[in-house]
């Protein structure tokens, strides 16, 4: 019997959100440090998987543990990490701990930031959320993926429409969760289908994702099932038209939960489509991926072209986000090597980044009151590190050559070029406009002297939102100037699914 270490990842969150539960409300110091302690521990077992995971080894699935739960339909609780989710158990421990530090709250004579408003509760919520997301990358049974996407999606609605921002999160809150749960509905039947399918064709009932995996499902039903069980995931990940819900949930959302939202969450679409359509549905997704393709090009352009005219910061983010996203997409619709692994790289790589740029921009909001671009200035004057933690994540958002972004999106374009050259160019505009916003938000935020109004009431960020910064920002510029500490193992993810794609 293994050491059953990723069961520890998944359930470790569950068990500190009951502890913290059971503390008197009026003991806030208590509840933080406890929710300190569990992001902690489980950011240094989701880095021992990362780091223990031997690429060199073509077994597929690594660490895997099995519990049966209920035999008789097939479910069993099964847990294993691959090259692809391997850096998304880590991105999430790297999330849950600086969205901790976050929202810590700080007790200074001048604006408490941070949640102050029951924190008990919020980082119960919170860490409800991650045992989710911690589940969804871990699980090797298809009906325990559902379980743990719902368990990632419910609290978000709790979470928005509590601590959200008070002119929008009842709105934003009911339109995220109406999005996430029709789609998780239509994928759920995709699903069912797949598990009715496969035990008239073997007579075993099972949810096992490893025996569907060899299902050879028929051409015509792979066809007919793909779009549906991709595109009710590909909701939660962004994908153009069904984007609409991500940049309103984004500015609703408190901090930790949009580093949270950005971070992880459309990582989870992204990553469920991935595991769920195309590794199942592999014939389906030859068929369909010229749709996936061409909506995921519109979203690169699209959502950079929008967020190049945001006025608020969040909103900036927010449909920034839906263009990287994109790229994500772009990389899994190639169905190639060079494709798959820019996209696996880049799930990790913009998950940090996002997460960097909404814990700044929560530390400027907490500060000034403001998210407003025109209204901001000087920044880089009081709050120098947060200056240059944004000005990284930039650099990132660029795709700057020494920076994960880089290693992230070169792969994507060279894989989609392969493909379809045109509309490789075409999704190339999204490069200039990404630098246009960036460049022209970090000159009028951080460099442009400071509105009368704001002079003298500014603070510099906290000791633990520094330790969050310089958390985020070293894996970016880490991964960007060495990439073999990703690469390889993302590489050995997709080469599984080159082998489900019959070496397409």
């Amino acid at each position: 019997m293994t050491f059953p270490i990723l069961s520890l990842i998944v359930f470790i969150p569950m068990v500190a959100a009951v502890i913290m539960l059971l503390i008197p409300a009026e003991r806030r110091n208590e509840t933080r440090a406890v929710a300190l302690a569990a992001a902690t521990f489980d950011l240094l077992l989701a880095a021992w998987v990362y780091v223990q995971y031997l690429v060199n080894e073509m077994t597929g699935y690594q660490f895997v543990e099995t519990y049966r739960w209920l035999p008789q339909l097939g479910i069993s609780l099964k847990f294993g990490v691959d090259g692809m989710s391997a850096p998304l158990v880590l991105l999430t421990g790297i999330v849950m701990f600086t969205g901790v530090l976050i929202s810590w709250g700080v007790d200074d004579n001048h604006h408490p930031a941070g949640i102050q408003d029951r924190p008990r509760e919020f980082f119960a919520f919170l860490f409800i959320l991650a045992s989710g997301v911690f589940g969804v990358f871990a699980s090797l049974d298809l009906f325990m993926l559902f379980f743990f996407y719902e368990i990632a999606v419910f609290p978000m609605y709790l979470l928005i429409a509590i601590w959200g921002w008070v002119k929008t999160r009842e709105y934003a809150a009911m339109k995220l969760t109406l999005y996430l749960f029709v789609g998780s509905v239509i994928s759920l039947v995709g699903a069912l289908a797949m598990y009715w399918a496969a035990y008239q064709s073997t007579g075993v009932l099972s949810f096992d994702m490893l025996l569907l995996e060899k299902a050879n499902f028929p051409l015509n039903f792979q066809v007919a099932w793909f779009l549906p069980v991709f595109f009710g995931f590909a909701v939660l990940g962004g994908i153009f038209p069904f984007h609409n819900w991500s940049p309103d949930g984004h500015v609703a959302a408190p901090t930790a939960v949009s580093m949270f939202h950005a971070g992880v969450l459309m990582k989870l679409g992204a990553f469920a489509a991935l595991r769920v359509g195309i590794m199942l549905l592999p014939e389906g997704a030859k068929y369909w991926s010229w749709l996936v393709m061409l909506l995921a090009g519109i979203a690169v352009v699209y959502g950079a072209f929008i967020a190049f005219q945001q006025t608020d910061m969040k909103y900036m983010i927010g449909f920034s986000s839906v263009s990287h996203m994109g790229l994500v997409m772009l990389g899994l619709s190639t169905l190639n090597k060079t494709g798959l692994t820019g996209a696996g790289v880049q799930m990790f790589s913009h998950g940090v980044m996002t997460a960097l740029f909404f814990a700044v921009t929560g530390m400027i909001y907490d500060r000034s009151h403001t998210r407003q671009i025109p209204e901001l200035g000087g920044m880089n004057k009081i709050m120098p590190f947060a200056s240059v933690g944004f000005i990284i994540g930039g650099l990132v958002s660029m795709g700057m050559p020494g920076f994960s972004g880089f290693i992230a999106e070169f792969p994507i374009f060279m894989g989609v070029w392969h493909v379809n050259s045109l509309l490789a160019i075409v999704a190339s505009i999204s490069i200039v406009l990404t630098a246009a916003y960036i460049l022209r938000n970090i000159r009028d935020v951080f460099f442009r002297p400071m509105p009368d109004n704001l002079e003298g009431h500014i603070t510099d960020v906290t000791v633990l939102d520094k330790i969050a910064i310089v958390t985020l920002c070293t894996f970016m510029i880490g991964i960007g100037l060495f990439p073999s500490v990703m690469v390889p193992m993302v590489q050995t993810g997709v080469e599984n699914i080159l082998r489900l794609l019959g070496g397409a």
